[in-house]
């Protein structure tokens, strides 16, 4: 298993990661027909989007296992004016195969290093009420901020926020 910072050229297997990590960990919560449309190529635009306009206060690690992708973390400066936390952690996604493995652990220590690099001092993410990773993020330190309801294709959900005022 390596850590390392992704490059255009993991694309596609971050776009695979995202697809199948969203149809596996949000079936159930989000609508069959949304899951279903989603896919690796409307995904790869997304990212190659995201690399063309990647800010020096983003970072974003892959883990790869074997020579494959196997999830990828993302964030930066927070994108959250309602709060007072600089930094957010924008996307964490991993193979259902690979999850509860200490991937996503080592994963999310990655991203929290690379934000003290930056100088960030505080960070905070967004995460659906109904998604089975907030436990980890709460067993990572995450405290309660706040929450909000958005719309994911025709589900409203419930989305909460979670801080670390200090890393």
């Amino acid at each position: 298993m390596n850590i390392r910072l992704a490059s255009v050229r993991d694309i596609e297997g971050m776009a695979w990661v995202h697809v199948e990590s969203w149809k596996s960990t949000y079936n159930g919560i989000v609508s069959d027909s949304f899951l279903s449309n989603l896919t690796v190529e409307k995904r790869m635009n997304n990212w190659k989007a995201m690399f063309d306009n990647l800010t020096q206060d983003e970072v974003i690690y892959v883990v790869e296992d074997l020579g494959s992708i196997m999830g990828f973390v993302h964030g930066g400066k927070s994108r959250e004016p309602d709060f007072e936390y600089d930094a957010e952690l924008y996307a964490i996604y991993l193979l259902k195969e690979v999850q509860r493995k200490g991937y996503g652990k080592l994963l999310f220590e990655r991203f929290v290093e690379a934000l003290k690099q930056r100088n960030y001092q505080s960070f905070m993410l967004w995460v659906l009420e109904d998604n089975p990773s907030t436990e980890f993020y709460k067993k990572q330190g995450g405290q309660y901020l706040g929450k909000k309801e958005i719309q994911i294709g025709e589900n409203k959900l419930i989305e909460i926020a979670l801080g670390w005022k200090e890393i």
